[in-house]
């Protein structure tokens, strides 16, 4: 007996080369993200991104890649996002998730997690980045995982299906891309399967008693150790023992609530030490690239220029001159 064929899907690619230039940041803040609001470009970035769609009545699949931009979720959009959630994997770049002011959480390459839409939180993708989503019925999710989650994601990294979920979720992306290499029906039965083993995935998480990210003690040592760092980002001598003992915790515990967010320690600092350094240099005529990378805790100026460059696209010297010539230049 022959199984009821998959549901119809259909495939959709957006891309901003197909609209012209001063018309592709509406035109992709209003075809690609109707849940967030697509913030404003930093003058001279230009917006390059692609994104193909897999739909069917069951489910939704997007492979998503980007420059460099930011998107916050919105009261007045947040309404659509209420009966669904979404599963999302990393390919390539990185996103920064800040949800609550000042503690953001970096999804790395190979970061999987299933989200709620309908949470208030700010992202923004680096330059690069490559990313694959599921949106799945809310109700579905949730019956899968039973339970609500307690924040903004619940971490699947951890369980022991999800390298199989991730290899599927990376060869559909593949295979959308290609689209003469399949068919309608071969692509609905692609899509049906990525959602039935999404599912499958969510349900031994939630038996397992996964835990929500950053949950409970882990939570309070992340915030008490970012708040540690922010206070000492000046001590060039500042490691990860004394990071510890600033949070109240062993190493190893704090380790651990960094790694549930797919974050380092040292990362974090870093991030912070460059983050203050971009303020200053923002904020003062004169600049001096060595007394600045001293006093925000770098070795040395070569270094923290480096790191600079690589972080915010300028070189500290150049991001002065851009600050001072100010939004009208």
């Amino acid at each position: 007996m022959s199984s009821a064929p998959p549901p119809a899907c259909t495939l959709e690619r957006l891309s901003t080369h197909d609209v012209a230039p001063a018309l592709r940041f509406d035109a992709w803040r209003e075809r690609a993200h109707r849940l967030v609001e697509l913030q404003p470009l930093p003058r001279g970035a230009d917006l390059d991104a692609e994104l193909f769609t897999l739909r069917s009545s069951a489910c939704a699949f997007g492979a998503l890649r980007s420059s460099a931009y930011a998107t916050r979720a919105e009261p007045r959009r947040l309404a659509h996002a209420r009966d669904m959630m979404v599963v999302t994997l990393m390919q390539a770049g990185e996103v920064l998730v800040d949800a609550e002011p000042g503690a953001p959480r970096r999804i790395a390459p190979g970061g999987l997690g299933l989200y709620d839409p309908a949470r208030a939180a700010r992202y923004q993708w680096s330059a690069g980045s490559r990313e694959v989503f599921l949106a799945l019925p809310r109700q579905e999710a949730l019956a899968a995982l039973g339970r609500e989650p307690r924040g903004l994601a619940v971490a699947l990294e951890r369980c022991a299906m999800a390298p199989a979920l991730a290899s599927q979720l990376n060869h559909l992306a593949l295979l959308a891309r290609r689209t003469p290499v399949l068919d309608e029906v071969e692509r609905a039965s692609l899509l049906a399967g990525t959602h039935a083993l999404a599912l499958l995935v969510l349900r031994h998480v939630g038996h397992q008693g996964g835990r929500d990210d950053l949950p409970g003690l882990e939570a309070g040592r992340h915030a008490a150790a970012l708040r540690f760092m922010a206070r000492e980002a000046h001590r060039r001598d500042l490691d990860v023992a004394a990071i510890a003992r600033g949070a109240g915790c062993s190493r190893t515990r704090l380790y651990e609530a960094f790694a549930a967010q797919g974050a380092t320690v040292m990362g974090a600092l870093r991030e912070i030490r460059l983050q203050r350094a971009r303020g200053l240099i923002e904020q003062n005529r004169r600049l001096h690239v060595g007394a600045l990378a001293w006093c925000c805790g770098f070795v040395d100026q070569s270094s923290f220029s480096k790191l600079f460059k690589a972080r915010f696209g300028l070189s500290p010297s150049d991001w002065h001159r851009r600050a001072l010539a100010g939004p009208g230049e």
